[in-house]
C-alpha cells in the first residue's frame, strides 16, 4: 500500500453509506497548490517526493485530499508502488479519485485518461484477528511505470459518522524525521463561522490559525523534526507519535453525553426472551450482587465469542443485545451493551466506560473526542466497591471480579457527562499462574533433576491452553506441554503428560514427569544450588543518564502474578546442608509485590514464591533506590549450600545406583518420552547424555547410534568417540572422529580429538600432520592449533621438541598463563626440566585467574621432586573447588601410595576411575601403574 493511501486510511474517522464504487471527479475547488519541492542538482529527490494533506469540515462531514508523489528509485520499489491499494469505509462516505500521472522527464501520462481503473475489493484483511470492518479496497495494477518515473495521485474521501452526534473529529500520525520527503504538508480548514478545536502534539510545530474569505485555514509544513528519542521504558504519554486532532466536541463531558445514549438499555432484555432467562437463572443460582455481576460477566465472556464489526455504523454504535445474543458473537461495544443490560435488569448500578488500550496515560493530554479511545467496558458498583468488568476478556471467576486493568485513564459515559478518571489498580487476586516443582535429588547433586510438575493456569492463559487442547493433535499437545513446563521448570525432557480443564474455576492444569538440568554449581569451593523464582524473571535497569529524561517515570506493566511453589527431597536427608540468603519476603520492589518463605528441614527445602505487578508508575525521583532495591533482593534470593562432602554421581556404585529413586525416576521418564514418539530423537540424545555422565557408557550407545543414524552432526559423532574410547575401543572412537572431521574439515575440536585419537593409536606423525595443516590456513585457528601440536607432542612425542614450540609462543606471548602452564605439564609429566618446570607453574597460578589446571601441573612437578606434602597440598586445593577432577585424584591417589596411605589412595583411585576410565591408561604412558 502506497504511504499516502497508509497515511489516508488512518487519518479518516470511523465516520452512513455512500457509494461502494470509486469516483472520478476533479479535486475540489478549495484545494491549493501543493507546496513546491525544492531542487538541488547534488541531491537525489527522496522516494517520497510529495505528501500533502488538505482537509476541509463542512457541518458534519469531514473531506479529506491526498496529493502524493512517488519516485520509482529502484526494481524493488517498482513492484511494490505498481500496485495501488486505496481503502475506504463506503458506510461514511466516498472515495474519490481526482488524478493518476506518471510524470517523466517533461511527459505526463494521464492514466485516467488512457482508461485505466480501478477495480472494487472487499478483503477484510483483519479477520485472523476476529475484525469484520466493511472497509472497501480500490486496487490498480499502473500500466507502464518505469524505474526513474515519479507516480503523481491524487484522491479524496469524504466521511460523515451519525453517531458523532454531527460532530466532526479527526487524527494525523504526523511524517517527521528521520523520514525523508521532498515537500509536506498537513492543511485544515473550516467555515470561520465554526471553531473546531485543534492539537498538534509534537515538538516544535509552528501553527497559527488565520481567515481567508470565509474560511479559517492551518496549516504546517512536513516532514517535523525528529522526535526527542525516549526512554523505552517511559509511559506512553513521552513516547507517542507526532500527531495533528482535530475535533468539533466542546470537552470531555460532550464525548461523554453524546456516547451514553448508545448504551441506554431500557427495553433491551424482552420478557421472557432468551436473555431475560440467563438473568432469572443468575439470580436463581446466586444471591449475591456480587456473584451475580460476576455470573452475568461470566455468561457474557464464555457464551459470546469475539469478533469486531465495523461495518454498517458500528464503529462506534454497539449491536443490540438481542443481535448479539442471536448470532453469539459481537465486539467490545456489542458485549458492554449485553452485560449492561443484563446488570441493569439484575438492578446492579452499572455504566460504560471507554479506554485506550495501550495509550492510557496519554488520555488527558489529547484533544477531546472518541478517537482518543479504542476500547469500552463496564463499571459497576456493588456495595459501594467498584468493579471493572470486561466482556471481552475470558475466563473470569468470583475470585477475580475485583481485579483492576491496567489501562491507565477511562472516560465514563453519562448523561450528565463525565471527565476521565484514572483507574486505580492493585494486585490480581489469582496469579496467571502456579507452578508447583516437586525435585527428587536425593541421591546426588550433579544428577539431572527429576521432578513432578503441575502448572496451573489461570484467566486468559488458561482460555489459550483450552483452546489449544481442542484443536491439537496428541503429539502437538505433548509438544505444548514440554514447551510449558520448561518454560517453569528448566530444560528437559517431560512424560506423562496432561492437560486437564477445570470447567468450574476456568483454570487449565499441565502436570508431567520430568528431567532437567541440574541447578547446582560450584562456588566458592562449595556446592550450591540456585532457588531462583519469579523475583530472578524481575529486571529493573531504567536508563535516566540523559539530562531530559531524569524526569521521566517508568511505565507500569498491567496487574500479573506468578507464583512457584517448589519442594527438593535432598541427599543424605539434608545433613549438613543450609540455606543462605533471605529466607522470607514480603516488599514492595518497582511496582511489584513479592513474598516468600523458604524453609529446610527433615531433608526437604520448600519454598514458596509469588510476585505480582500492581500496575503503577515508578515515579522518577524513586528510581535510583528502586534499582538498588531489586538488586539487593533477587542478589539475596535463597540458595541451597550443600556440605563439603555432599554425595556426587561418582561416590555413588552400582548398588546405589541400583536403589535411588532419583535415577530410577530419571530413567522411567526417558523411557516413557522415547514410546510416547519413538521418531523424535531428543529423548535418546538426553538419554544417551545421562548414561554417559553416571558412566554407564554401554547403555549410552545404542541410543547414540540411533540418533546419528538419522541426524549425524560433528558433536553427536565426538560424543561417541568419547563413549568408545570410555569402553576402551580406540578404533570405533578413532572412526568417529574422523566422521566429525569429514563433516567440517575447519572444526578445530574434531581436528584435534582425531589427532589425538590418531596418537593414541600410534600414529603421531598423522596427529601432527592434521594440526600443520591447520597451522598452514592461518586466521584464528592457528595460534590455538599450535598450541594443540605442542600438547600432543608433549603427550606422545619428544618433550624437548614440544618444550621448545612452547618456548617459541612463549616468547611470542610472555605471560600467559595457558602457555606457561602447557609448557611446565609437559615437563613434569615427561619428568624433564623440573628446576624450570616449578617457575613455569608458579607463573601461571599467580597470572591465571582460573589456577586449578597449574595447581595440578605444579602438583606433577612437586612429585617428581620427591616433595609430597607440596604436591598434596596443591591437588587437596583442586579437589576442594572441583571434586570430580579425575586427573588431580589420581595423581593424588599416586602421592598418598608413596606417602604409605594406602587405604585414602585406593578411595581416591576408585573414584577416579569411575570418572574416567582410562584414567590408567593416559598415566601410564607418563611411568605410573597402579
Amino acid at each position: 500500500m502506497a504511504r499516502a493511501a497508509i497515511l489516508a486510511a488512518v487519518c479518516v474517522p470511523a465516520l452512513a453509506f455512500a457509494s461502494d464504487t470509486p469516483l472520478y471527479q476533479p479535486a475540489p475547488a478549495w484545494v491549493i497548490a501543493p507546496p513546491p519541492v525544492p531542487t538541488n542538482a547534488a541531491e537525489e529527490l527522496p522516494p517520497i517526493v510529495l505528501l500533502d494533506f488538505q482537509k476541509r469540515i463542512e457541518g458534519d462531514r469531514l473531506w479529506s485530499y491526498v496529493h502524493q508523489q512517488t519516485r520509482i528509485a529502484s526494481s524493488e520499489m517498482l513492484s511494490q508502488a505498481a500496485t495501488l491499494t486505496l481503502p475506504w469505509a463506503p458506510d461514511k462516505g466516498d472515495l474519490i479519485v481526482h488524478g493518476l500521472t506518471i510524470l517523466r522527464g517533461d511527459r505526463r501520462i494521464d492514466l485516467l485518461a488512457k482508461g485505466q481503473k480501478f477495480v472494487v475489493l472487499r478483503r477484510e484483511q483483519s479477520l485472523e484477528q476476529r475484525e469484520l470492518t466493511g472497509i472497501l479496497t480500490a486496487t490498480m495494477a499502473v500500466e507502464g511505470l518505469e524505474v526513474g518515473d515519479i507516480l503523481d495521485m491524487r484522491f479524496s474521501v469524504t466521511g460523515r459518522d451519525t453517531a458523532l452526534g454531527g460532530r466532526v473529529q479527526d487524527v494525523i500520525p504526523l511524517v517527521a524525521a528521520p523520514m525523508r520527503i521532498g515537500a509536506g504538508r498537513v492543511r485544515y480548514s473550516w467555515p470561520k463561522g465554526t471553531q473546531p478545536k485543534w492539537k498538534v502534539i509534537a515538538d516544535g510545530v509552528q501553527a497559527t490559525p488565520v481567515t481567508k474569505g470565509e474560511f479559517t485555514e492551518l496549516s504546517f509544513a512536513l516532514p517535523l523534526a525528529k522526535p526527542k528519542e525516549m526512554p523505552e521504558d517511559a509511559p506512553s504519554r513521552f513516547r507517542h507519535p507526532p500527531l495533528m486532532e482535530v475535533a468539533s466536541f466542546a470537552d470531555w463531558a460532550d464525548v461523554s453525553k453524546t456516547f451514553a445514549t448508545l448504551y441506554k438499555t431500557d427495553g433491551l432484555v424482552a420478557t421472557g426472551g432468551p436473555i431475560a432467562g440467563e438473568v432469572a437463572a443468575i439470580m436463581k443460582a446466586d444471591a449475591t450482587p456480587l456473584g451475580r455481576a460476576q455470573r452475568a460477566l461470566e455468561v457474557v465472556q464464555d457464551k459470546v465469542r469475539y469478533l469486531a464489526v465495523g461495518m454498517d455504523g458500528g464503529n462506534y454504535v454497539p449491536q443490540a443485545p438481542a443481535k448479539t445474543w442471536e448470532v453469539r458473537y459481537g465486539d467490545c461495544k456489542a458485549k458492554t451493551l449485553l452485560l449492561l443490560a443484563m446488570l441493569h435488569a439484575m438492578g446492579i448500578e452499572a455504566e460504560p466506560v471507554i479506554a485506550s488500550v495501550g495509550m492510557g496515560d496519554f488520555v488527558p493530554e489529547r484533544l477531546p473526542s472518541a478517537a482518543a479511545f479504542n476500547h469500552v467496558f463496564v463499571r459497576a458498583t456493588v456495595a459501594g466497591e467498584t468493579l471493572w468488568l470486561d466482556g471481552t476478556g475470558s475466563n473470569a471467576r468470583i475470585a477475580d471480579v475485583r481485579d483492576t486493568p491496567g489501562i491507565g485513564y477511562v472516560l465514563p459515559l453519562r448523561a450528565a457527562g463525565a471527565v476521565p478518571v484514572m483507574v486505580s489498580t492493585h494486585a490480581n487476586a489469582l496469579p496467571m499462574g502456579i507452578v508447583t516443582i516437586d525435585a527428587d535429588e536425593s541421591s546426588a547433586v550433579d544428577l539431572p533433576s527429576a521432578v513432578d510438575v503441575t502448572f496451573v493456569a489461570h484467566g486468559v492463559v488458561a482460555a489459550q491452553l483450552r483452546a489449544a487442547k481442542s484443536q491439537l493433535g496428541p503429539k502437538e499437545q505433548r509438544e505444548l506441554i514440554s514447551n510449558v513446563l520448561q518454560k517453569a521448570a528448566g530444560e528437559g525432557q517431560f512424560a506423562d503428560g496432561t492437560i486437564t480443564p477445570d470447567p468450574v474455576s476456568g483454570d487449565v492444569v499441565i502436570r508431567a514427569k520430568g528431567v532437567v538440568g541440574t541447578s547446582w554449581g560450584m562456588e566458592d569451593r562449595r556446592r550450591k544450588r540456585s532457588l531462583n523464582g519469579p523475583l530472578s524473571d524481575l529486571t529493573f535497569s531504567p536508563d535516566r543518564s540523559r539530562p531530559d529524561w531524569t524526569a521521566i517515570p517508568v511505565a507500569a506493566p498491567p496487574p500479573l502474578g506468578f507464583e512457584r511453589r517448589l519442594r527438593i527431597r535432598l541427599p543424605d536427608g539434608g545433613r549438613g546442608f543450609t540455606l543462605d540468603g533471605t529466607a522470607d519476603a514480603d516488599q514492595r520492589l518497582a511496582g511489584h509485590v513479592v513474598k516468600r518463605t523458604t524453609r529446610l528441614t527433615n531433608g526437604l527445602l520448600t519454598m514458596d514464591e509469588r510476585v505480582d505487578a500492581l500496575g503503577v508508575e515508578v515515579p522518577a525521583a524513586q528510581i535510583a533506590a528502586e534499582r538498588d532495591a531489586v538488586a539487593t533482593a533477587t542478589a539475596n534470593i535463597p540458595h541451597l549450600v550443600a556440605p563439603a562432602d555432599t554425595p556426587r554421581r561418582w561416590t555413588l556404585d552400582s548398588a546405589g545406583m541400583a536403589q535411588s529413586s532419583q535415577i530410577k525416576a530419571i530413567r522411567a521418564v526417558y523411557a516413557k518420552a522415547i514410546a510416547a514418539d519413538p521418531d523424535e530423537i531428543s529423548g535418546y540424545q538426553s538419554r544417551a547424555s545421562f548414561e554417559s555422565g553416571v558412566g554407564n557408557y554401554r547403555a549410552a550407545l545404542p541410543d547414540l547410534d540411533r540418533v546419528i543414524a538419522k541426524e549425524p552432526d560433528i558433536d553427536l559423532y565426538l560424543q561417541r568417540a568419547y563413549v568408545h574410547d570410555m569402553l576402551g575401543d580406540r578404533t570405533k572412537a578413532l572412526a568417529d572422529a574422523e566422521s566429525a572431521r569429514r563433516l567440517d574439515p575447519s572444526n578445530q575440536s574434531a581436528t584435534m580429538r582425531l589427532a589425538w585419537l590418531k596418537a593414541e593409536n600410534g600414529d603421531l606423525p598423522g596427529g601432527v600432520a592434521l594440526l600443520d595443516q591447520r597451522i598452514a590456513l592461518g586466521g584464528e585457528q592457528k595460534r590455538a592449533a599450535r598450541q594443540d601440536k605442542a600438547a600432543l607432542i608433549g603427550e606422545f612425542g619428544d618433550a624437548a621438541e614440544a618444550v621448545k614450540l612452547y618456548d617459541a609462543m612463549i616468547a611470542e606471548k610472555p605471560g600467559s598463563p595457558n602457555l606457561l602452564n602447557g609448557r611446565c605439564w609437559i615437563k613434569g609429566t615427561r619428568s624433564v626440566m623440573l628446576d624450570t618446570a616449578l617457575k613455569d607453574c608458579t607463573s601461571a597460578i599467580e597470572l591465571s585467574d582460573s589456577t586449578l589446571a597449574a595447581l595440578d601441573s605444579r602438583a606433577m612437578v612437586w612429585y617428581r621432586m620427591g616433595r609430597y606434602p607440596e604436591a598434596l597440598a596443591d591437588l587437596d586445593a583442586v579437589l576442594a573447588a572441583e571434586p570430580d577432577m579425575a586427573s588431580s585424584r589420581y595423581l593424588r591417589a599416586v602421592v598418598m601410595k608413596a606417602m604409605k596411605r594406602d587405604a585414602d589412595a585406593l578411595a581416591d583411585l576408585t573414584m577416579a576411575r569411575r570418572v574416567a576410565p582410562q584414567i590408567d591408561r593416559q598415566y601410564a604412558r607418563f611411568g605410573f601403574k597402579m
